[in-house]
């Protein structure tokens, strides 16, 4: 009678005898809901409700019960049941219970779809932002290399220079453990140190001999050009503490501001033994290169006067060949190198060692 009056309705009905009975049916075909006694033998409407519920969730659970039961039918609506009948059924009311769990489940659904939906547009949206990202920092680092080209036009004799010491920071950076984003800053300011040269007159760049007292202090405005200069640039503002700062010494005697130990940004601690490890490992035009092994005793031999100690274990415990496969490339490639290349890093720090004629006489 009851199937009779669901099928009067417009639904399709199926009586089962047991709750097992209904699980299988429920494993075999989809159903949209069930109306269950909550006294049955076997494992009983409250096992069925909590298999049923588990194992389908779109489906619309409503459990009949007796009068003096009505408090386990609330429960049954805890566990999951989207409604319960007092018995005897009223068939009608049955009819509009059983409606409204569907409404209700219908309604979830929309909302699970909305959702998902929701979650895939979010999802398009930040692969398409992370696609934007990329491009912009590939605009800022095609930015960088024009900058350097730029330089090496005017000061030819240290060509690759600015790309060797920004591979050698980013080798020492890694070992010191820095996240990304400071890897990015310390390899955009190192790449960037010198950028301050292009408004130092050639007449100072590029003399041969040893500079004068005033030729000198004009040559060390470049920290100040080229930071006013990097420092206007939003994405490379943090870049520019490093151009600033670059030559600075761990003992407090450099320039511009004679800052003492960590006083100096870590990237210009770094910087400092690059610098000095690529200056005294390449050809100039009063001596040839030194070898590796002369610059790694030099900067030992500087540890805690020139450069930061911690950073000099840095780069001791780098192979040689590390230092010399980064040469290699630099000078097999006729485009630059990633300012972030994926090769695992350690740190450095440092100027170049007093005492050391690593550099032309004119380069202060």
């Amino acid at each position: 009678m009851f199937c009779a009056k669901l099928e009067e309705e417009g639904f399709e009905c199926e009586s089962c005898l047991s709750a097992e009975s209904a699980l299988r049916r429920l494993s075999e075909s989809p159903f949209d809901a069930v109306i269950s006694d909550l006294k049955m033998p076997g494992i009983g409407g409250l096992g069925l409700l909590r298999e049923a519920v588990r194992s389908h969730p779109s489906l619309a659970v409503i459990m009949a019960t007796g009068e003096s039961d009505v408090r386990v039918g609330i429960e049954a609506m805890r566990q999951g049941a989207a409604d319960y009948l007092v018995k005897p059924v009223q068939l009608d009311a049955a009819v509009l219970s059983l409606k409204r769990a569907l409404e209700e489940k219908r309604l979830q659904r929309e909302v699970e779809r909305y959702r998902r939906t929701l979650e895939e547009m979010v999802e398009q949206r930040t692969r398409q932002l992370q696609t934007a990202m990329r491009r912009v920092e590939q605009t800022y680092d095609d930015t960088l290399e024009v900058l350097g080209a730029a330089l090496d036009l005017r000061d030819t004799e240290t060509a690759g220079h600015s790309r060797r010491v920004s591979l050698y920071c980013l080798e020492m950076s890694r070992g010191l453990g820095n996240s990304p984003e400071q890897l990015k800053v310390i390899a955009r300011g190192s790449y960037l140190h010198d950028i301050g040269k292009i408004g130092i007159p050639d007449a100072i760049l590029l003399k041969e001999g040893k500079l004068t007292p005033d030729e000198t202090a004009i040559m060390q405005t470049h920290v100040r050009i080229g930071y006013e200069l990097v420092s206007s640039i939003p994405f490379l503002a943090a870049a520019a503490e490093i151009v600033l700062t670059h030559q600075e010494r761990f003992d407090g005697t450099g320039y511009p501001q004679g800052l003492m130990a960590e006083e100096i940004p870590l990237g210009a601690r770094v910087f400092a033994i690059a610098d000095t490890l690529d200056a005294m490992t390449s050809d100039r035009p009063y001596r040839k290169a030194l070898p590796f092994s002369a610059a790694r005793e030099e900067i030992q031999r500087e540890s805690g006067r020139q450069f930061d100690p911690d950073v000099v274990k840095v780069f001791l415990s780098i192979s040689e060949s590390v230092w010399q496969k980064i040469r290699r490339e630099i000078a097999a490639s006729r485009r630059y190198l990633p300012l972030v290349a994926s090769r695992e890093i350690p740190p450095a720090a440092g100027l170049r060692p007093p005492g050391s004629d690593i550099r032309k006489q004119s380069e202060v």
